[in-house]
C-alpha cells in the first residue's frame, strides 16, 4: 500500500487516459515531478512516461487505466496534491494544485549541500537575477567549503569577488553555522554578457 497522498480526480484520470490512448507505443504512463521543489520557483509538472524514462527510485501509483510514476525527490512536496480536469468552452484544462511544492523541507539536520542549495535558490539567486546572474553549488569539499559557480551576468563581472565574499558567503554563513566558507570555480576571464 503506497503512502502517496496525491489525488487524481476521475475527470483527470479519464482525460489523461484519453491522451495516453493516442500515443504510439505500449506501457506509457504519466510521470509527476516538481522542478526546484521546496523553493519559491517550484513548478509541478506532468509528462508522458515511457518505460525507458522511468527512474529506478520513482514510486508507481497504479490507476484504473495507467500507472503514474511519482518522482522520489518530489514525493514529499506532492503531499495533498490534487490533479483535476475541468471542461470549459475551449475544451478544458488540466490543473495540478500542490500546496506543499514550495514549502522548504530542510532543517539543521539536512545534508549541508541541500541546505546550501536551498538558500542559493530562495535567497541568493533572486537577488542576482536582477543583474542577470545566478550561482549554483558545484560541490562541498574540505570539511564544509561550498564550491560555487557563478553564471549569467556574474560570469566575467568585475564585482564578483565582492559579491562572493560580502554577499553570498556572508548570507550562507549566517544561515548555515557548520558551513566553513565558499570558493568560486567560475572562469571570470570570459566577460561576454557580464553585468557591470
Amino acid at each position: 500500500m503506497s503512502a502517496i497522498t496525491i489525488t487524481i480526480t476521475d475527470a483527470a484520470h479519464d482525460y489523461l487516459a484519453e491522451l495516453l490512448a493516442k500515443q504510439n507505443g505500449t506501457d506509457i504512463g504519466i510521470r509527476i515531478f516538481i522542478t526546484q521543489p521546496g523553493t519559491p520557483s517550484a513548478e509541478t509538472c506532468i509528462a508522458y512516461c515511457r518505460p525507458h524514462e522511468r527512474h529506478p527510485d520513482d514510486t508507481p501509483l497504479a490507476l484504473k487505466s495507467f500507472t503514474v510514476w511519482i518522482d522520489a525527490v518530489s514525493e514529499p512536496f506532492l503531499k495533498d496534491a490534487v490533479v483535476d480536469y475541468a471542461s470549459d468552452r475551449m475544451g478544458g484544462q488540466l490543473t495540478i494544485k500542490a500546496p506543499n511544492a514550495k514549502v522548504p523541507m530542510i532543517d539543521e539536520d539536512s545534508p549541508l549541500g541541500e541546505r546550501v542549495n536551498y538558500y542559493l535558490q530562495t535567497e541568493i539567486n533572486p537577488g542576482l537575477a536582477s543583474h542577470g546572474g545566478q550561482v549554483s553549488l558545484v560541490d562541498i569539499v574540505e570539511e564544509g567549503i561550498a564550491v560555487l559557480r557563478f553564471g549569467g551576468g556574474c560570469q566575467g563581472c568585475g564585482m564578483v569577488d565582492m559579491t562572493l565574499k560580502d554577499g553570498v558567503e556572508r548570507a550562507l554563513l549566517e544561515r548555515i553555522p557548520d558551513l566553513k566558507g565558499v570558493r568560486d570555480v567560475t572562469d571570470h576571464s570570459n566577460r561576454e554578457n557580464a553585468y557591470y
